[in-house]
């Protein structure tokens, strides 16, 4: 499973135009962000204040991109963003946000204000895709002057409503894909083989190193735990080619790596990652954990104050 048994491109050369607009002839359709997403924010925009803060470039009627906020917004309480969807493949990321506001979202504003952008990459949502339609992955790619508009567009709503964030929750998942199409499809594209690992066999954490707050990435597995299955280290004591911090939580450079979880420069850092393709877990199953994930969180913040 390495760059050599990819379809596209010469092994160890990177990909040029050509390769890219053949990857991108190779995608198709297979789900409908209109039936599947933007029904649901319809559903909640009497509950939420419903933003368009834009749209893909590459079909603006099809892709607008849409955050929902707390309508009684109070300056005096805290802020939380939530976002779900930069990696479109990654479903339960996009459900898990939706779910969280139309069934626990209400209860916790007496303690928060919520910003929450549900599917940053519809265009990978319907496609099935980690990346977007250049070959470029959104969530390697919050920087200043991002190629990606999912990124850049995200960035600067965000950024733009000039909140000091408590707390960011970036909703994941880790699927059999990675191994099988997206780290090939990585090592193609860019003409470096690219490293496989096991994939977890349940739900992780991953914090940021540079700020890691254990305790409460503790409080978000514990209480996903009560949902679904937390991931075993592997026979390395590692997650995805990654030291554990703790049971169930690796740390990244989210900075440094360009992470959506990276940008906000919220206080509490958490980017979830779920594991849909277990024979112990189902979509709904997945959807809950995610949920699981925040209020676990969003307690332990409670408990703060």
């Amino acid at each position: 499973m390495s760059y050599e048994k990819y379809a596209i491109g010469v092994p160890g050369q990177p990909w040029g135009d050509v390769e890219k607009a053949q990857w991108l002839e190779n995608q198709q359709v297979k789900r409908e962000y209109q039936a599947e997403v933007l029904a649901q924010l319809d559903a909640l925009k009497n509950t939420f204040e419903l933003v368009q803060y834009g749209a893909l470039p590459y079909d603006s009627e099809r892709y607008p991109l849409f955050a929902l906020k707390t309508k009684s917004w109070d300056k005096d309480k805290p802020s939380v963003l939530i976002t779900g969807g930069v990696h479109g493949y990654e479903t339960s990321g996009v459900q898990g946000a939706i779910r969280f506001l139309s069934s626990q979202a209400k209860a916790y504003e007496a303690h928060f204000n919520f910003v929450v952008l549900p599917c940053l990459s519809p265009w990978g949502y319907e496609t099935i895709n980690r990346w977007d339609p250049k070959a470029i992955d959104p969530n390697r790619s919050f920087y200043p002057n991002s190629p990606a508009p999912e990124a850049a567009l995200a960035m600067e709503y965000v950024n733009g409503l000039q909140l000091e964030l408590l707390a960011h929750f970036d909703l994941h998942e880790t699927t059999d894909t990675d191994n099988s199409e997206f780290r090939p499809a990585l090592g193609a594209r860019d003409g470096i083989e690219q490293a496989v690992w096991d994939i977890p066999d349940g739900f992780y954490g991953v914090g940021d190193s540079n700020n890691p707050v254990p305790e409460f990435q503790k409080a978000v597995i514990d209480s996903v735990e009560k949902v679904t299955h937390i991931a075993p280290a592997d026979a390395d004591g590692k997650l995805i080619g990654t030291p554990m911090e703790q049971r169930g939580v690796i740390n990244y450079d989210k900075r440094k790596l360009f992470l959506c979880g990276g940008f906000s420069g919220a206080k509490y850092v958490t980017t979830t990652e779920v594991y849909p393709d277990s024979p112990k877990a189902d979509d709904e199953n997945c959807i809950l954990a995610q949920v699981a994930a925040i209020t676990g969180g969003l307690d332990y913040l409670i408990k703060q104050k």
